[in-house]
């Protein structure tokens, strides 16, 4: 994939989440022309946090494990991550088209197994490959 100027930068802050959020850990990613697909890895002990996702089917831990997050609900969860990564690109993109834009959510998936694994990271790692079929294609 040939990278746009808003692609590269895309590319440079996504590779610079763990700098903010240092219990990521990144895997899988590609940088499309009008999309990003990536696997973040949430590296932090399982009786420390719930994992939460972006429709809030949170995988809950026993009551006793649970603990109350110092930094606020929204702080350390993948929508936070998500949503610091766009906004950095989003205010240097603007410098370089005006009419940038994400689409307001994003899509996720808690992997869950190894297999599971291997067919995301494929259809990330694969996903260039199929960028003439896309709809956005021009």
């Amino acid at each position: 994939m040939n990278l746009s100027e808003i692609g590269k930068m895309a590319e440079k802050y996504w590779l610079e989440i763990p700098d903010h959020f240092p219990f990521v850990i990144l895997d899988a990613f590609v940088i499309m022309p009008n999309h990003v697909h990536g696997i973040i890895i949430i590296d932090k002990p399982y009786d420390e946090h719930n994992v939460e996702t972006q429709n809030i089917a949170s995988l809950q831990l026993p009551q006793p494990l649970k603990q109350k997050n110092k930094f606020g609900p929204q702080s350390q969860n993948l929508s936070s991550i998500i949503r610091g990564f766009k906004i950095g690109v989003t205010k240097h993109a603007l410098l370089i088209n005006h009419g940038f834009a994400w689409q307001p959510r994003f899509y996720d998936h808690i992997i869950r197994d190894e297999k599971s694994y291997h067919q995301i990271a494929d259809y990330i790692r694969n996903n260039s490959l199929k960028w003439q079929d896309d709809r956005y294609y021009a």
